[in-house]
């Protein structure tokens, strides 16, 4: 069944300007405790540690400004939940937090991305459109305060996701949480590369 859903993950992105699309063999799946593989449920348990541990860091290099000015952005318990994410189109911003090692950036944030959320079958698709990185796969429910991210990393120019499960360098694994009005953001606790979390701020592009 795991393998089955996971195939979602492997399709065309259309110059990377679309989210996947279903297939006939992907089932409808609701529970992402079904799905997720062992490495990210770790993550997913571990999210408030990688959290405190990425803005210690942080702090530490002289970025305390600049994490107080992004206010409810990258506080961890910020999630108010109530209202799932919409679909449609997003102004998607990230800020990565905590050097993965030595040698690497502590606070890094990047100008605004665009993205893309849509139905599929049961489920949202994800999409990061735009940038060298870019997070592909599927949204699932989960409870009252945050929804669960699976997918995987496209890199560079790379024109087709890869299936999730089948390397965990480029897998990712979120919460997706609302923060405030029509404000919500993608909480990714250690990623593969560079950092110990990624934050990625979603608002409505329009």
């Amino acid at each position: 069944m795991r393998n089955l859903l996971l195939i979602a993950a492997l399709l065309p992105l259309a110059s990377c300007a679309s989210v996947p699309q279903p297939t006939a063999s992907a089932p409808a799946v609701r529970d992402w405790r079904q799905v997720v593989t062992g490495s990210d449920r770790e993550r997913l348990r571990n999210w408030r540690g990688a959290w405190v541990q990425a803005l210690r860091q942080a702090n530490r290099a002289g970025h305390a400004r600049r994490i107080a000015a992004e206010g409810a952005l990258l506080q961890p318990d910020a999630a108010i939940g109530g209202v799932a994410i919409p679909n449609g189109r997003y102004r998607c911003r990230m800020i990565k937090l905590g050097a993965r090692s030595e040698g690497q950036l502590d606070f890094v944030a990047y100008q605004p991305f665009s993205c893309r959320i849509q139905q599929e079958r049961d489920l949202q698709g994800f999409a990061k459109l735009t940038g060298s990185q870019r997070q592909v796969g599927l949204i699932f429910p989960n409870d009252q305060l945050r929804q669960v991210f699976l997918g995987t990393l496209v890199l560079g120019d790379e024109a087709r996701a890869m299936q999730y499960g089948t390397d965990r360098d480029r897998d990712v694994a979120g919460y997706v949480e609302r923060i405030g009005e029509n404000r919500w953001r993608l909480v990714m606790p250690f990623p593969r590369f560079e950092s110990l979390v990624d934050v990625l701020e979603l608002v409505p592009a329009s």
